[in-house]
């Protein structure tokens, strides 16, 4: 970033009530978004710890769906996929990284790369840095793009097509790669595929960018589930996979040697005294820092399904459901402490501050709302 561009950020930031100086206790909230009328990409907001509070947002840099977003691991670079069909000429998506500016929050563009594949939905950074994974809902395809010293994107040095179809005629016709999550060695990728009812798993050697099909190489998921995203427990050795179209999270035991999934648990994120209707559907689920509570969000129903797990067996247990105060919650982040989850509804253009009982994993709002065009993912790094 030159100068010139500092200088006005800085201003642009003061202006709108966005200190760029390191308040104690606080940490910067990005926000992935769709862009058109009210969003131009990603946005920043400051969270204060100590209150639960989000200053007003602003546009940290420009970007085409920059739908959802990942951070390296030294916290200096961010990653957002630009979830679009066409990319340099060719029917692609593309991924775009960015450098950050941890005292005012701004983004500087480094460089853009494509997906491989059309309309990326979701992406992750291997825990060592070395990598960028993505995952192509539209291409029903997974690449890996390797990461320069500078935290530039390199072309992708490994792609995998999925194949085959599911039960559900009109969701379910074709593959699609809805998210991408590396477990905690860097050996295990694990890809949930929504058209094709099964979280597929590879091996990733993360020093050559490569990936391989694991043995086993996929774990089937309950026909006509559609799993969408997955969540691997921070300490124990399970993963939870949310399902868009049976409103549901399945709990699995994971093997940490040879990486496959057995089903523990199927369990439902809506209250036992509601059905179902037709426009429901689930997006995002998370497990707390704490490994003890799970969260998936619900759409239609636009709420918060909190469960608690089990620590011994993985299993869950529903808790509540908490309304997102707002419109199809497609995406929420849990802070780095702990003390908050923030909810992006997508279509009443608003991210919402819940603090969370440490004890039982309850939601209870903040008061804190802050408006955002179509927002989807919500990623922390800590401010300077």
């Amino acid at each position: 970033m030159t100068l010139g561009k500092l200088t006005t950020a800085l201003s642009v930031s003061l202006c709108l009530g966005f200190t760029a100086l390191p308040q104690p206790g606080a940490t910067l909230a990005y926000i992935g978004t769709y862009t058109g009328a009210k969003s131009k990409g990603i946005y920043v907001s400051r969270l204060d710890l100590s209150t639960g509070t989000l200053s007003t947002p602003v546009l940290a840099a420009e970007s085409a769906n920059p739908s959802f977003l990942a951070v390296h691991p030294t916290r200096d670079f961010l990653y957002a996929v630009n979830e679009i069909g066409t990319y340099d000429g060719k029917p692609t998506g593309s991924v775009s990284a960015f450098a950050v500016n941890r005292e005012t929050g701004m983004l500087s563009a480094v460089n853009r790369q494509s997906s491989m594949g059309g309309g990326p939905a979701h992406l992750t950074v291997d825990h060592g840095g070395r990598n960028v994974l993505v995952a192509n809902y539209g291409g029903g395809s997974v690449a890996v793009l390797p990461i320069g010293p500078d935290g530039a994107l390199k072309p992708a040095s490994a792609f995998i097509q999925h194949t085959g179809s599911s039960v559900n005629p009109e969701r379910q016709r074709q593959p699609y790669a809805h998210s991408v999550n590396v477990d905690a060695s860097d050996r295990f990728a694990y890809v949930t595929d929504l058209g094709i009812d099964k979280v597929m798993i590879y091996r990733l050697d993360a020093s050559k960018g490569t990936l391989v099909a694991s043995d086993p190489p996929f774990t089937a998921t309950q026909p006509g589930s559609g799993p969408r995203h997955l969540a691997l427990h921070p300490q124990g050795p399970f993963a939870y996979v949310i399902n868009e179209l049976q409103n549901s999270v399945t709990a699995f035991a994971r093997d940490p040697e040879r990486g496959g999934l057995t089903a523990l648990q199927t369990i439902s994120t809506l209250p036992a005294e509601q059905k179902a209707l037709p426009n429901f559907s689930t997006a995002e689920v998370l497990v707390h820092p704490s490994g003890r509570f799970l969260y998936g969000s619900n759409r239609g129903h636009d709420s918060i399904a909190v469960f608690s797990i089990d620590q011994k067996s993985g299993r869950l247990t529903f808790v509540e459901a908490q309304s997102t105060q707002g419109s199809t919650p497609r995406g929420f982040g849990i802070d780095p402490t702990g003390a908050y989850l923030l909810a992006g509804n997508q279509r009443s253009d608003s991210v919402v501050v819940f603090r969370i009982d440490q004890k039982t994993g309850r939601l209870t709002p903040t008061g804190s709302k802050i408006e955002v065009g179509a927002p989807v993912s919500v990623k922390f790094v800590a401010a300077r």
